[in-house]
């Protein structure tokens, strides 16, 4: 019994953890940079336009002065939450966006001159700007502070509370925290699909490979109309699955046909140990009495010539047995072996039955037998007519030999049973005489088998007759057998019927 998978360990929940996993690694990393870098970006930001409008105001007074340019000045200010001041060289206030401004500046140029760098921060400067962060003594608002000489001598000074900056980024990172959120539910959905549509053909293949360790051919994998990896491995599959069932078929089909051979030589083993058996065992008394009458014909145990001929008439009579028995032994094994062919067709069974009683007449006369049958109707069957006419030969010299006078009558009857609904005729042989003990029944269709231990050589008879039966009936595959009648015994065998 295979080992349950643990889902953990499955490969549609390692690609769905891993793309999580990066999803996830990601989001941090951005938060991360949003807290440690996004606040020293967005003031390099601001000190970036800090110069440019520095650079604006400069060229605007080296420059023929728009009439606008406050206008412009006010717009820069509210866009980037800047105060400006302008002064000439008086110490007069040019423009202001912020009236505070000028206060909080006030206070602030009492404290250090406007080039002063003792006095906060130093971020950056050069020869035509100094930029500081400062703290509003007034506010205790910290700002960053760009404070100039302009071409034309006017001092500027523009200042950006730092606390706009870090809300800003507060702002920033609250938004991405939201985002995130939205962001690993949309991801968890968009990855457990992926992750579905990328291992879904990965399972199917693993489980038609499952199938085919388990020698089931029968699924195929479902080619899509893609042209990756995958749909090429499970077009590769396919093919090796057709390769492997055909394969094993063919050794299958190789492995029946051994098999066959193998029972084939086993039968022809046993046929010819049998075959030698039979004759070994039926050939003794023929060849002791030919070597009997041999050695008196050498000897001239008996000299006059009717005894000679006697002895040679003897000779050649087991000479004649003998033959016949071997050539029927080896008719009875190819019939028990499956060996002989069968040229079946439609014949009437009433001719052939007539033709046995036609036949067997100087028997039954000679036995002073009555023969009981009524054979003018035509009864059709489909069977091998020279082989049918050896049965009921077979039955009727079996009768033959043991029929008796019962109620001083001596009948054999011969009677055919038509069964339409089975597509069969039966045919009945029966005789007058004693009944077969039960302990014999089964065992008169065994070859040399005899009830009557008394009887000889001399009835003519091999003792495979009804073993004849057996076989030709079994190649057929229909019913034989033998009944006990009240006054006689009964033997019958089936045929297939052609209405």
């Amino acid at each position: 019994m295979s080992k349950k998978q643990n889902p953990l360990k499955s490969v549609r929940v390692k690609l769905f953890m891993t793309l999580s996993l990066v999803i996830l690694l990601i989001i941090i990393f951005l938060i991360l940079v949003n807290n440690f870098v996004l606040g020293r970006f967005y003031l390099y930001s601001k000190r970036q336009t800090l110069k440019s409008v520095y650079r604006t105001v400069n060229d605007y007074y080296n420059n023929d002065k728009s009439e606008n340019f406050e206008e412009k000045l006010e717009q820069i200010a509210i866009q980037n939450n800047f105060d400006i001041l302008i002064r000439n060289n008086e110490n007069v206030n040019i423009y202001t966006s912020n009236k505070d401004f000028y206060s909080t500046f006030g206070q602030m140029n009492e404290m250090t001159s406007r080039f002063n760098i003792g006095v906060g921060e130093l971020i950056e400067q050069s020869d035509n700007f100094v930029i500081k962060k400062i703290k509003d003594s007034k506010n205790g608002i910290t700002y960053i502070l760009l404070s100039s000489t302009l071409d034309n001598g006017y001092l500027l000074y523009i200042r950006i509370p730092i606390s706009s900056i870090q809300e800003s980024v507060k702002i920033s990172n609250n938004f991405l925290y939201l985002m995130a959120g939205f962001a690993i539910l949309i991801a968890a959905v968009i990855v457990s699909y992926v992750s579905r549509k990328f291992t879904d053909p990965i399972l199917e293949l693993n489980d038609i490979a499952k199938k085919m360790s388990n020698l089931d051919f029968s699924h195929k994998y479902r080619i899509k109309d893609v042209d990756d990896e995958i749909n090429n491995l499970g077009r590769s599959i396919n093919v090796m699955s057709d390769k492997l069932e055909r394969t094993i078929n063919q050794l299958r089909n190789s492995n029946i046909e051994l098999e066959k051979d193998i029972e084939e030589k086993s039968k022809i083993d046993e046929m010819r140990k049998s075959f030698i058996s039979d004759v070994s065992h039926e050939l003794k008394t023929p060849i002791a009495l030919i070597q009997g009458y041999s050695e008196g014909l050498l000897e001239n145990v008996n000299t006059d010539e009717e005894s000679r001929k006697f002895y040679a008439e003897v000779i050649l009579d087991e000479t004649n047995k003998m033959d016949k028995l071997v050539k029927q032994l080896l008719e009875l094994m190819k019939l028990e072996y499956g060996k002989r062919q069968f040229n079946d067709k439609k014949f009437n069974i009433v001719e052939v039955e007539k033709e046995v009683v036609r036949k067997s007449k100087v028997m039954l006369e000679e036995k002073k037998v009555k023969i009981e049958f009524n054979l003018s109707e035509e009864i059709n069957v489909f069977a091998d007519d020279f082989y049918i006419e050896q049965v009921i030969s077979n039955y009727i010299t079996n009768a033959i030999k043991h029929v008796k006078e019962i109620d001083g009558k001596k009948v054999i009857s011969i009677v055919n049973e038509v069964n339409i609904e089975k597509n069969k005729v039966r045919v009945k042989i029966f005789n007058t005489g004693e009944n077969i003990a039960e302990e014999h029944i089964n065992r008169i269709w065994n070859r040399f088998y005899k009830v009557d231990e008394s009887r000889n050589r001399t009835d003519g008879g091999t003792g495979i007759g009804l073993s004849f039966v057996k076989a030709i009936m079994n190649n057929y595959g229909n019913r034989y057998g033998v009944t006990n009648k009240e006054d006689g015994v009964e033997f019958y065998f089936d045929l297939d019927l052609i209405v």
